[in-house]
């Protein structure tokens, strides 16, 4: 089962997932002859846990084939519906892993992902996104829900065809808190909200945007932590994901799609990583907090610099990477 520990240092929270190490790595090469089965495929259905959620014509049965996007449970899950429960033997804390992890399959085609199915497509695993962070904000485990790509081996990916996964967990991890805390101490500061004041100072600068539509905005950080780093947010301010309209759900998605095609044309389909920061279930100081995606090609490696120092080091001028995907055919 796995369990939560703490650093007894840092006070910062790592998860021991031991049944991690059984996961298996998808080395399918689909032009050979051996090449092994996927899970993710129609007709495999039963080789995945029972779906959670799934969208498919109206009256066929659950767990079987002919859906648009399925949602199951993470066969090897770092979090699992288990009772909460916490252990102090002095120096050390832990506690078990509370929570759930579910996979979101993108769609049946194993050779096509997010930047080249049609945008309909991107609109429904954003729908599935909505409808599966609604559920967990209800659940007693659920004080903080992380949706993320890893998007190829390289990048984390233990299978190849394309999906999302979704974590849903009893605490907020380090990197989110530190965010919420560092917008609300600008917000006291200011009374106003740090990343709405971004948005203005990117379009206003306009050397790392990338795009803009009337509800969003696609730029590089001014202090983008890797090379080609990408940021989509809202431009208008809005705390929490899971209250966006229809509308600006398909408007995300178009944006979204379009943004990770500059990615797949550009730098020619690289592994990267995706991660969506929101407000926490229950957070009050929605007023200086602004969801937003990252996106990170994974094109560089973490050193022991970055790893002994938790500062990155970003060869590209984020500038130079702002205008290189700008100028790209999405």
């Amino acid at each position: 089962m796995p369990e939560l520990r703490q650093d007894p240092v840092t006070g910062c929270w790592v998860i021991v997932a031991k049944e991690r190490s059984k996961r298996p790595y998808d080395f399918i090469q689909r032009q050979s002859n051996s090449a092994q089965i996927c899970p993710f495929e129609y007709g495999n259905e039963s080789m995945t846990p029972p779906e959670t959620l799934a969208f498919r014509p109206d009256g066929l049965p659950a767990d079987s084939p002919d859906w648009i996007v399925r949602v199951v449970p993470n066969k090897f899950a770092a979090f699992t519906p288990e009772n909460f429960e916490e252990t102090s033997d002095g120096l050390f804390k832990s506690r078990k892993a509370y929570g759930a992890h579910e996979v979101v399959i993108h769609g049946p085609d194993h050779n096509l992902n997010l930047a080249t199915y049609p945008v309909a497509q991107t609109v429904e695993v954003l729908k599935a996104y909505k409808m599966r962070y609604n559920f967990h904000k209800s659940q007693p485990y659920g004080k903080y829900i992380q949706i993320i790509i890893n998007h190829g081996k390289e990048a984390g990916a233990s299978l190849e065809h394309s999906h999302s996964q979704i974590f849903a967990m009893p605490l907020i991890p380090q990197l989110p808190k530190s965010q919420l805390e560092g917008a609300a101490d600008y917000y006291v500061k200011t009374g106003r909200c740090v990343y709405c004041d971004m948005i203005e100072s990117e379009i206003d600068n306009g050397t790392r945007f990338i795009d803009r539509t009337e509800n969003f905005i696609v730029f590089v950080p001014y202090a983008a932590k890797l090379p080609f780093e990408t940021w989509i947010l809202p431009v208008h301010h809005r705390p929490r994901f899971e209250a966006i309209t229809d509308s600006e759900r398909d408007e995300l998605a178009d944006v979204f799609r379009q943004t990770l095609r500059r990615f797949y044309n550009g730098l020619s389909n690289p592994p990267l990583n995706m991660y969506l920061h929101t407000s926490p279930p229950g957070y009050e100081g929605v007023e200086s907090y602004h969801w937003h995606m990252t996106i990170i090609p994974k094109l560089t490696i973490a050193a022991g610099f970055e790893l002994g120092t938790n500062m990155w080091i970003n060869v590209t001028i984020p500038e130079q990477a702002a205008e290189f995907l700008r100028n790209v055919m999405s």
